[in-house]
């Protein structure tokens, strides 16, 4: 069953030039995604992809410069503004990328109790912290007391004592050492195992397909491609997008071949498909139109060439 479903996302951001010309930068365009209960939705592609900013559109923080269109829905029902206030922090959770989100003025431990909802919030911080191994005497910490990896540790406390049905984790790893990383990826998949959902925002496909159900590839603020994780294996050959696989190839146990060109900035975006400069693939045709998604081989992708 769907608990997220995010159709046809469009958000843009207002700025204003030299002589207050005001302009508009589209930095996502035509996204979608699905979150199921009891699946976790891994959401990789290069910064400035639109990841993050996915994750604030969900959870209605995005700045006041921005607008959005399009459709987001939690259990059925669109997620107006009112709803995302109500539920956000409750029953959608989100571990952010940056470590700023900690209020400065207040200890870590209660910041942590603040977020559970049932039960015992002194019992349920102080358990979550061993498991982050987090000591006794950090709860009653400050932020800046933290250091870069025991902040990013707490971030990831506050969602898994939550209670929520969502969890989005935007980049949680960055930071911390490899057996904390692993414990987090676990409990992440163990939240998943529970029934409930989780979307995982990162860069890096290796520690992804550790966990995930499936892989949604992002390219300049839209989806290209979702797939099953079994199908980043080998060299890629069940990979259904051009920059799908040339990421995966790109990878160092992989060819270790780089992609030529870069990434489009919002300002420029090109016509037709956004990829279509920097893809060994490209037709005349990829120029006049961004392809729609459709269905291929139990996935999704945005290519009229992909087979």
């Amino acid at each position: 069953m769907s608990i997220l479903e995010v159709e046809n996302l469009s958000v843009s951001f207002k700025q204003y030039t030299a002589g207050l010309k005001q302009t508009n930068h589209k930095v996502i365009s035509s996204l979608n995604v699905t979150l199921k209960a009891g699946e976790i939705l891994a959401v990789v592609g290069a910064s400035g992809s639109g990841k993050s900013l996915l994750a604030h559109a969900i959870l209605g923080i995005l700045p006041s410069n921005a607008s959005m269109s399009g459709v987001i829905k939690y259990e059925g029902e669109e997620l107006t503004p009112v709803r995302q206030r109500a539920i956000r922090g409750k029953e959608i959770a989100l571990i952010p990328q940056s470590v700023n989100f900690l209020d400065p003025l207040m200890r870590v431990g209660s910041q942590v109790r603040e977020s559970v909802k049932k039960g015992d919030a002194v019992e349920a911080q102080r358990a979550v912290f061993e498991r982050f191994h987090l000591g006794r005497e950090v709860e009653s910490m400050y932020p800046f007391q933290l250091s870069g990896g025991m902040a990013r540790r707490t971030l990831l406390s506050t969602a898994m004592v939550s209670g929520a049905k969502v969890i989005i984790a935007d980049e949680p790893t960055p930071g911390l050492d490899p057996v904390v990383i692993k414990e987090a990826l676990n409990n992440l998949r163990e939240f998943a195992d529970q029934g409930c959902a989780v979307m995982l925002i990162t860069h890096d496909i290796e520690s992804a397909i550790q966990i995930a159900d499936k892989i949604a590839v992002f390219y300049a603020g839209t989806t290209v491609e979702i797939a099953r994780v079994e199908d980043f294996t080998g060299k890629g050959e069940a990979i259904r997008h051009p920059y799908s696989k040339a990421l995966w190839r790109a990878l160092p146990q992989n060819d270790f071949t780089p992609i030529s060109g870069s990434q489009p900035h919002p300002s420029s975006l090109p016509p037709g498909c956004l990829f279509a400069p920097r893809c060994e693939m490209a037709t005349p045709e990829c120029r006049k139109v961004q392809p729609e998604m459709r269905e291929l081989r139990d996935g999704m992708v945005r290519c009229i060439h992909a087979t």
